[in-house]
């Protein structure tokens, strides 16, 4: 639909303009545009977040749920993913094209928190081999406008579990005697430690040249797009590349690179956005 509303000389507008470094919105190829955080949108979850960047916008929500670990990792707990794209955000979202995309986000997510590094699995388990704490990550795309939905979505990710609270449960008995409950207090939770936990930066190659954050429109002129999970330690913990065309192989380091740079900015913007959203919630009660 995007694809058709361009025209040749729109096309070449943008072209050119990545080329002189300076985008159609006056951006730099390395600038992120700016996006508003709210935490706590989603009522009987363990944490929520809503993300609006330009005209895309995303709300996640996480549950924490007792559960049965796997048998692959009995002392662990379980992160699982699941994207849902509202219908009403965009034409394409109707019939299978909204399952598949989302199906597809949700894999992009759970691939970069499966490395270890990521979050503190051995953190969630209650009793070996039998109880766990399952964290449900569920996502809305409500609308997808502005481009950059992957990257918002694990923008928003982030943030939810970063104030998502889980009960502190009480253990007593050894062995195959041990047993929990769940402490009465409301207010005495535990939270998740996630200063690994990952955003997911996308660079669009469009000509001999990379950019993050591609509008739509950017997007519709890439010829190849390399999205990299990076967390604020700069670990790279999953590489993807989309679309058809062929990357730079010449250039790749300094693309990691352009990632690793931005992704400092960005998670600054996240916990000051976490900061301000805490004072406003501590004001009005």
């Amino acid at each position: 639909l995007i694809m058709a509303c361009l025209s040749r000389w729109e096309r070449e507008y943008i072209v050119s303009g990545v080329n002189e470094d300076f985008r159609t919105d006056g951006r730099s190829c390395k600038d992120y545009r700016n996006f508003t955080l709210e935490t706590g949108v989603v009522s009987n979850t363990s944490g929520s977040a809503k993300i609006k960047l330009d005209r895309t916008c995303v709300v996640v929500g996480v549950k924490a749920e007792l559960g049965v670990p796997t048998l692959a990792k009995p002392s662990e707990g379980r992160i699982e993913f699941s994207v849902d794209c509202c219908a009403l955000a965009t034409p394409e979202f109707e019939g299978r094209e909204g399952e598949e995309l989302g199906s597809h986000l949700a894999y992009e997510l759970l691939k970069a928190y499966s490395n270890s590094g990521c979050l503190d699995l051995s953190s969630l388990a209650v009793i070996p081999g039998q109880q766990c704490w399952v964290l449900y990550v569920d996502a809305l795309v409500l609308e997808w406008g502005g481009g950059g939905v992957l990257e918002s979505l694990s923008l928003a990710v982030v943030a939810a579990l970063k104030v998502t609270r889980i009960p502190r449960l009480i253990i007593s008995g050894e062995g195959e005697e041990m047993e929990f409950e769940v402490s009465d207090n409301p207010h005495d939770v535990v939270k998740l430690d996630v200063k690994g936990a990952p955003v997911i930066i996308t660079l669009s190659q469009i000509g001999n040249h990379f950019l993050v954050d591609a509008s739509m429109e950017e997007e519709m002129c890439a010829n190849a797009q390399l999205s990299v999970a990076i967390t604020s330690s700069h670990s790279i913990v999953s590489i993807s590349k989309d679309k058809f065309g062929g990357l730079l192989y010449s250039k790749l380091q300094d693309v990691i690179l352009m990632a690793q740079e931005v992704c400092t900015d960005v998670f600054t913007r996240i916990d000051t956005s976490l900061t301000d959203n805490h004072n406003k919630q501590r004001l009005s009660t």
